[in-house]
């Protein structure tokens, strides 16, 4: 057990959750390297517990600034990225995912010639700062010839798109989101050599998120195996190694904080990267709790309750224009010390979002 809390510990304080300085949205993607993002409203709030008071509206202001972007670049799916890491990260990963994606676009009869045509239809409709809606740039495709009407052959031609480095989030348009041109949202800046690619995500993984086994990186990078281990073993010199359970655990030397007597909770979203960013999720999860989850059974896909590092339950939330309403289920009932600061937690989130909170 003390070796399992040793690991919880310092994951919760290289993933900055237990202690920060962070001030920016984009100082806490580019520390991680990249955010899972597919649920929007989850990902802005999982990049403002890594800092020190941002709030709902300066992560959508982040958004439309281009501090953030927000694309398809590992494994894949929605991710936060920094501007400056953008083009690097997509060299590196994007074959990848493009030869796991060959079996749907031969599905959807997506072809070379039709991605370079769909390519060049979105250039000339974004050029000069354009920012346009999913409706309105499925609306441009078919007036030139590519066929959009399916949505998830339209989804493939986007993700295609952004793989390429053509487009890349732009601002939001009320809750619509919109894509831009790459090159105008983002530098141009010199190109990392494969090796050096591999080797920066291995370096930003383990840093960020140790104590990770090679296993959880290949799962998070969505790189080979082959690829994995050859990064690791370029940075490894970098990092301390510790073997637990015959499984080998790589990560940075941490000065710890001493341990609080009032129990630190974490109303963390789903996708969390504290959860998200290791296959293997024992040190934190109990898998006995599964059946108490939603109707997927899969810890991924709650909204979790964290305390002292453990999940201990899941949590839902109800916005609307003039309060947030939060409901908790917790795993097993929570001690009155414990129910206190959940309730800081939930005030925190309330004051993320500039609303009061009415606890369920």
């Amino acid at each position: 057990m003390t070796i399992k809390l040793d690991i919880v510990a310092q994951r919760l304080h290289n993933q900055k959750l237990s202690r920060t300085t962070f001030k920016q949205p984009e100082q806490v993607v580019a520390w991680l390297g990249v955010v899972q993002a597919q649920d929007y409203a989850a990902a802005k709030w999982a990049v403002a517990q890594r800092t020190k008071g941002i709030t709902d509206a300066s992560m959508d202001q982040a958004l439309a600034d281009g501090t953030i972007l927000r694309t398809h670049i590992l494994r894949p799916t929605w991710h936060f990225v920094t501007p400056a890491d953008i083009r690097w990260m997509l060299a590196l990963t994007a074959p990848r995912i493009l030869a796991l994606s060959a079996t749907y676009f031969r599905k959807l009869e997506l072809d070379k010639t039709t991605f370079k045509r769909s390519n060049n239809v979105l250039t000339k409709a974004l050029q000069g700062g354009k920012q346009l809606t999913r409706a309105e740039l499925t609306s441009t495709l078919k007036k030139n010839g590519v066929a959009s009407d399916d949505l998830l052959r339209f989804t493939y031609l986007m993700i295609r798109a952004e793989l390429d480095g053509i487009i890349c989030s732009g601002a939001r348009r009320g809750k619509q989101f919109t894509y831009a041109l790459l090159d105008e949202r983002a530098p141009l800046i010199k190109a990392l050599e494969r090796d050096e690619a591999l080797a920066e995500l291995a370096k930003r993984y383990f840093t960020s998120r140790g104590p990770a086994t090679l296993k959880d990186y290949g799962w998070w990078s969505g790189l080979s195996m082959e690829d994995a281990r050859k990064g690791l073993e370029m940075v490894k010199s970098q990092f301390n190694h510790e073997v637990i359970d015959g499984k080998t655990y790589w990560f940075i030397e941490s000065v710890m904080t001493p341990k609080d007597k009032i129990p630190t909770v974490y109303l963390l979203p789903n996708f969390d990267e504290y959860i998200v960013g290791y296959t293997d999720r024992s040190a934190v999860f109990d898998t006995q709790h599964n059946k108490k989850l939603d109707s997927r059974g899969n810890i991924l896909f709650n909204h979790i309750i964290v305390i002292n590092g453990q999940v201990v339950g899941t949590w839902k939330r109800t916005v609307n224009k003039s309060a947030v309403a939060i409901e908790l289920s917790p795993f097993t009932p929570l001690t009155k010390i414990e129910k206190q600061a959940v309730d800081s937690a939930i005030d925190r989130y309330g004051a993320f979002l500039d609303l009061p909170v009415k606890p369920i």
